[in-house]
């Protein structure tokens, strides 16, 4: 006990003396307000835009503090209603300017000016919003200090551009009620800012504040604080009601041979509402859920034993989502969105309604999650909870929070919950300490504390220049089952060291920066304390100066497995040891080219036989308006003592379309071997109002690998499924 006490003596004081020692803050830098109008037209030629003097930019990359190439000036500026930025983006060769998309929310190459603005300033999140050449706009949350992005956030915000033979010119104009910040007796705000301007083509980026490379640019940490007078925060009501229509069809296998159609036509309709309670703190409550027009899942190939992640793409979900991250070491995670309204073959069920809180209420970031489902088929009625509270402790860059979450149905319930704590040491050396745990109705009775729960520890030090590394064990017992979670595994014990030694090459011609790294990754089971899998590796990385990059990296693997398992439709993966190894190699191509790909070729053995990968991922900008792209795997695996071979295949294509910054479609195809399926999923978007939208949404599924003419087998509908949906909402502010 007294080691223990020591031990955490010494830990506080060592963060304390840390934050003490850090440098002193430099005043907030006092932005101008305007006094005179704004025409937002992308032309920045008024007086009051002259007045103000030009934000000191320092080139980021592809060298620090080099001299720019292409001349930049950004200033901001603010009314009592609005934060206002403009670009004069002077080029060179005028016709290099990158013009790839006028798809909204995706940045595809496209020369950029972004601002980032943490309007709380608690150095943790920030508001992404972003413009192109074109005037696409995008927008993201930023939270965790950069480490998590949310590209489906969108905001009420403006913006115009023009381009000429000097180059291309911007104005944003952002409403201050998207923002939510907080302000003194005298009203003011302080607020951090970061701004960038990107030239595609090459790789140059500019950004005020000067942002060492070693730092993510959009780290909110790293922002300037920035200071407006006399503005206050508004609380705008947005109700958001939606109508759809729909039509679907469906194939029904009939008891022992044949199938029915079934058609159905339906009508639905619902509401969101969402209302500041203060300027960083939303209630959203829905009635109805929908999520129609969401993108289809990229289907995966599961290459192992254990299952496999999805992430979330409802944008519901989403917003905030990196608020509600508990991640501990295999992957395991406390709460992951995608178990509401989705069965585990993903498939939808009703969502009748829920409330959500998100944001920050005093020092205290706020999670809350009450979701209720409906019924349909075996799946049952089902609640699920979440609240997640966290809030900084010794110095800015440290955290401690908890999470809880609950579940009910199916007759049955299950709560979890956990604590978590992130300390800045010293320097940029973390230490993070993570606790959950569950317990189910159908616990045994046998079940005690530590084989309810998972404990986690990570030391890491994160930084992109010199030495970067990372040493994680974890502690999961057999009966840790959060139901609201994801367990790859359970009942395990792991540790883990990842490194790289961060390396700038600024005097080559070609390459930006190099970093050799290495890992052991070593999970063992509790159960007989074998190694269950383990993973060692080595690598040689790179970034080019243009934005590309790629990687060299042997590997060997240990695997213990149990009880056989199936890969694809003809191996079987029998129980016992094995080692085996491979070679990857990967290359990527910078995003500023119009044509452009990505290349990841792996061979070597595998289990008791051989695999070779070939995984290409070509992208072409045929013009603003056109976008193709496809994604191709090919996993060939050969058993020759066993007789067993197997090429499984995933194919994707995908076709984006703008006609222009309202009219928009999506087109995603994928055919896999595994499943014999051709997926295809369309998305036409009519932008008619900034909240309003009429979505046009086509999904269906044909059978490519029917069996043939058996004697008792019916040869299946080559159309499977097919869904038509018309959806329109409409966004009242109030």
């Amino acid at each position: 006990m007294a080691t223990r006490c020591r031990f955490q003596t010494i830990l506080l004081s060592t963060a304390l003396l840390a934050s003490a020692a850090g440098s002193q803050p430099l005043a907030p830098l006092e932005l101008t307000r305007l006094d005179s109008a704004i025409t937002l037209d992308g032309i920045p030629d008024e007086a009051a835009w002259l007045r103000i003097a030009p934000l000191p930019l320092t080139t980021y990359a592809p060298v620090f503090r080099a001299a720019p190439r292409q001349r930049t000036e950004i200033r901001v500026a603010y009314d009592e209603d609005y934060f206002y930025a403009a670009g004069w983006f002077y080029d060179d060769d005028p016709d290099g300017i990158r013009v790839n998309s006028l798809y909204r929310d995706r940045w595809n190459g496209d020369d950029a000016f972004a601002i980032y603005i943490d309007a709380f300033n608690d150095n943790q999140n920030a508001k992404w919003f972003g413009t192109t050449p074109s005037g696409m706009r995008f927008d993201q949350l930023v939270s965790d200090d950069g480490a998590t992005l949310n590209a489906s956030w969108d905001a009420f915000w403006d913006s115009k551009t023009t381009v000429n033979g000097r180059g291309w010119f911007a104005e944003v104009r952002i409403p201050l009620s998207s923002l939510g910040f907080r302000t003194d007796a005298e009203g003011n705000a302080v607020m951090g800012l970061t701004v960038t301007r990107l030239v595609s083509r090459s790789g140059e980026r500019v950004t005020f504040p000067e942002i060492d490379p070693a730092t993510e640019f959009r780290r909110p940490s790293v922002a300037r604080d920035v200071l407006l007078r006399g503005v206050r925060s508004r609380k705008p009501l947005y109700v958001t009601p939606y109508v759809l229509s729909g039509v679907t069809r469906k194939s029904v296998a009939l008891q022992p041979t044949g199938f029915r159609t079934d058609s159905e036509t339906s009508g639905d309709i619902g509401v969101d509402v969402r209302y500041p309670l203060s300027g960083n703190l939303n209630l959203d409550l829905t009635v109805n859920t929908d999520f129609a027009q969401v993108e289809a899942d990229e289907q995966q190939v599961n290459l192992d034993r254990f299952p496999l992640f999805f992430p979330e793409q409802r944008r519901f979900f989403q917003e905030g989502s990196g608020l509600f991250d508990f991640v501990t070491g295999g992957g395991a995670r406390l709460f992951h969105s995608r178990r509401i309204g989705l069965t585990p073959e993903f498939i939808p069920v009703p969502v009748l309604g829920g409330a959500r809180l998100v944001g920050r209420m005093g020092q205290w970031d706020v999670g809350f999650l009450e979701m209720q489902t409906g019924r349909r088929g075996a799946t049952p009625s089902e609640n699920f909870g979440v609240l997640r509270l966290r809030r900084p402790v010794l110095n800015p860059f440290s955290t401690l929070g908890m999470m809880l979450t609950s579940y009910a149905g199916a007759g049955r319930s299950n709560l979890a919950g956990g604590v978590d704590g992130s300390l800045r040491v010293v320097g940029d050396d973390y230490l993070t300490l993570k606790w959950a745990g569950s317990v189910d109705e159908s616990d045994s009775d046998q079940a005690s504390v530590g084989s309810r729960g998972i404990f986690d520890a990570k030391w890491e030090r994160r930084t992109g220049r010199g030495p970067s590394y990372s040493i994680q064990g974890t502690y999961a017992g057999r009966e840790y089952r959060p139901e609201l979670g994801f367990l790859p595994r359970r009942d395990f014990k792991s540790l883990n060291a990842f490194g790289n030694w961060f390396i700038f090459t600024d005097n080559h011609p070609t390459l930006r920066r190099i970093y050799p790294g290495a890992l052991a990754f070593s999970t063992f089971r509790n159960s007989d304390g074998v190694l269950e899998s383990g993973s060692y590796a080595f690598w040689v990385q790179w970034d080019t100066k243009a934005g590309g990059g790629g990687w060299i990296e042997p590997k060997w693997f240990r695997e213990d497995v149990l009880q056989a398992f199936p890969i694809g439709r003809k191996v079987q993966i029998p129980a016992g040891r094995y080692n085996f190894a491979d070679l990857q190699l990967a290359l990527i191509m910078s995003q500023g080219a119009r044509l452009r790909t990505s290349l990841d070729l792996r061979s070597g053995t595998y289990f008791d036989g051989t695999r070779t990968q070939v995984i290409v991922k070509p992208t072409w900008n045929a013009s603003r308006h056109l976008e193709l792209g496809a994604d191709y795997q090919l996993s060939v695996l050969k058993f020759d003592a066993r007789n067993q071979r197997e090429s499984i295949q995933v194919a994707r294509f995908r076709v984006r379309t703008a006609l222009d910054a309202q009219r928009s479609g999506n087109a995603f195809v994928q055919y896999n071997t595994t499943t014999g399926s051709l997926d295809a999923n369309v998305r036409l978007r009519y932008a008619i109002a900034e909240g309003t939208d009429l979505w046009v949404v086509y999904n269906e599924v044909l059978d490519t690998d029917r069996p043939g003419d058996l004697i008792d087998v019916a040869r299946s509908p080559f159309s499977l499924s097919r869904t038509f949906i018309l959806k329109y909402t409409h966004t009242l502010g109030f």
